[in-house]
């Protein structure tokens, strides 16, 4: 599903190719964003075909990127998306001549973070990177890992607020449960851990547990 995202108009950021792709006997695709006026900066996201994969982010310090919102740390852990999800990622490879392609459309549009797309695999290699590309299947890949990051990031978000401002969560889990419903969160499964640890607390309250709740029987869906 497609969604906005925080814009901002500046030239497009040239990030280092190819992409190295994390060492693996089997085919694995690497998604890397870059954006700094955003926190986090830059994040790298790897997927294996089952969906197990894992995300790495960095926090910019910068306070104009920090200015909405609680500051996330860097991530750094494993993810577990869903082997659907992760399927049509990898059938979007294979269909796109595993990326081997020209990505950006080189329009004049406001710029939306650069993204780069790498597969490696037994059958062929492959990376593109692009703002905007005119490839609506590419450009609707790109909004879907984005938001999958998003998911990330709000969970670790999340897990914050639980330690150091648990009144936050009200508000947090509000946009949450918006976003998933808009699409600019997506694979709400990647953060059931924190979600199953606030749907349990006593001392959350009760109204964030019921949309805790919520999405955790999205995530089921």
């Amino acid at each position: 599903m497609k969604w906005a995202w925080l814009l901002a108009a500046m030239p497009a950021l040239v990030l280092s190719a190819p992409a190295q792709v994390a060492n693996s006997n089997g085919p694995v695709i690497q998604v890397e964003f870059s954006n700094p006026d955003l926190s986090p900066s830059h994040w790298t996201l790897i997927i294996h075909p089952d969906g197990n994969g894992h995300f790495q982010s960095e926090r910019n310090t910068a306070p104009a990127a920090r200015a909405q919102g609680i500051d996330v740390p860097s991530v750094n852990r494993d993810v577990q998306l869903s082997a659907e999800f992760a399927g049509r990622v990898f059938q979007m490879a294979q269909t796109h001549k595993f990326f081997q392609i020209e990505c950006e459309s080189h329009m004049k549009v406001a710029f939306q973070g650069m993204k780069q797309l790498s597969y490696r695999g037994p059958d062929g290699t492959g990376s593109c990177q692009f703002n905007f590309s005119r490839d609506k299947e590419i450009q609707a890949l790109g909004e879907s890992l984005v938001a999958v990051a998003e998911t990330i990031v709000e969970g670790a978000r999340l897990e914050t607020l639980l330690q150091h401002d648990p009144l936050g969560l009200d508000h947090e889990t509000e946009y949450l449960v918006e976003a998933a419903g808009d699409g600019r969160v997506q694979q709400i499964g990647a953060i059931r851990g924190i979600l199953e640890r606030l749907a349990d607390d006593d001392a959350v309250m009760e109204r964030v547990r019921k949309r805790v709740r919520m999405l955790l029987a999205r995530s089921e869906g």
